[in-house]
């Protein structure tokens, strides 16, 4: 009789085992991956509305033309155009350019206002939720962009 040689034996299940290791690796990185390229996104579309909201909103607000309401506009544009509520919160500031000048320094115009908008990003998934334990993500992405306008006089961009 001619012995049977079996290269795999003491080795069964090695492959399984593989998998469980390289798979829960693989999904964190994809899912990883799926985030940063959500927030790259997320990041494109907000500098591109930004300007376009403040120029629009925040040089002439319709109604009220109280600081407050201007930035509120913007925010609400900003939030509208984006279209991302479920990751993305936008928060909007608006200051006086003189108030950041340093003493003796020259003010070109007193009614510049400078708009601070900025996006944060929320990874997918925001929540995990299990029975008895919710867990949120401990990080949120931050980008901002600021622009200059003078309020009372459309078209002048700093």
């Amino acid at each position: 009789m001619s012995a049977v040689v079996r290269p795999l034996e003491g080795r069964s299940g090695q492959m399984v085992m593989e998998l469980a290791v390289v798979v829960p690796v693989a999904l964190v990185v994809a899912l990883v991956v799926l985030n940063l390229m959500g927030f790259v996104e997320a990041c494109a579309a907000f500098d591109q509305v930004a300007l376009d909201a403040v120029v629009a909103h925040g040089v002439a607000p319709a109604g009220e033309q109280t600081q407050v309401a201007s930035v509120e506009e913007v925010r609400a544009a900003l939030a509208e155009g984006l279209g991302r509520e479920d990751t993305c919160e936008v928060e909007v500031s608006a200051e006086g350019v003189s108030a950041g000048a340093q003493n003796g320094s020259f003010v070109i115009s007193p009614l510049l206002t400078r708009y601070t908008c900025t996006l944060y990003y929320h990874p997918w998934p925001r929540y995990l939720r299990m029975p008895g334990i919710t867990l949120e993500a401990p990080l949120s992405l931050r980008h901002e962009r600021q622009l200059v306008v003078d309020r009372y006089r459309p078209g002048v961009v700093v």
